[in-house]
């Protein structure tokens, strides 16, 4: 029995569940653990070994028997380097995003999410936390906003990162990315039925995470 509980944010992209996230863990003293960056580190493997999502069964599974990954601070490291600004690449993005509907990808970091959630004390977002990772999970949150001011927000994280893109071409990216998410047939985005719905299309990060943080004391805390 965990000492303390698990806390599930899922969403689609450009919600903010990171930056939420992450917020949620710093106030309440847990760990922060961003399972799409896991996805999008597989990607970053799987490019420099000339790995598509078309790939066969057996060259996925050694590309993932070869690899680590490991977080320190804020900071994706893959077989133990750097790769966090690699993440950020809308490239990396996409080939992240079809790599998940593979069995053979979706179960080998299931089993590296629910291991390290297993004892408590985390906030993990992503996709399918609350309905496949951790469906046992003790608060459960689904974070959506417009798909318009999601293309907005990841329009003003690229250009800040240095990414070369455009307003459009973030907004078909996310179209495209939502439709593939929501009907793959391996764990889709969607929202658990126990699962509390934030929208924060009008909403301050802060104020969602008030939001979260209330409904979590009011649940008796996060003890």
């Amino acid at each position: 029995m965990r000492t303390r509980p698990v806390i599930a944010i899922d969403g689609p992209v450009g919600a903010g569940k990171s930056t939420v996230a992450r917020k949620l863990a710093e106030a309440l003293g847990f760990r922060y653990l961003n399972t799409g960056a896991m996805y999008r580190a597989v990607a970053v493997a799987a490019r420099y070994n000339n790995i598509d999502e078309c790939a066969a069964d057996s060259r996925l599974e050694e590309l993932l028997d070869s690899i680590t990954i490991s977080f320190i601070a804020e900071r994706v490291l893959l077989n133990g380097r750097d790769v966090t600004d690699e993440l950020s690449q809308p490239a990396i993005g996409d080939l992240a995003s079809r790599l998940s509907t593979r069995r053979k990808v979706r179960a080998h970091l299931h089993q590296l999410q629910r291991a390290a959630g297993e004892e408590g004390g985390v906030v993990m977002e992503g996709r399918d936390i609350g309905t496949a990772i951790f469906p046992d999970a003790e608060f459960k949150f689904f974070l959506t906003a417009d798909l318009e001011v999601r293309a907005e927000r990841r329009f003003i994280e690229l250009t800040a990162r240095g990414v070369s893109t455009t307003r459009a071409e973030v907004l078909s990216e996310l179209r495209e990315r939502d439709g593939r998410d929501e009907g793959r047939e391996l764990a889709p985005l969607r929202r658990a039925e126990d699962a509390i719905v934030i929208d924060s299309s009008k909403l301050e990060i802060e104020q969602v995470v008030s939001a979260m943080l209330a409904r979590i004391e009011h649940r008796g805390g996060a003890q």
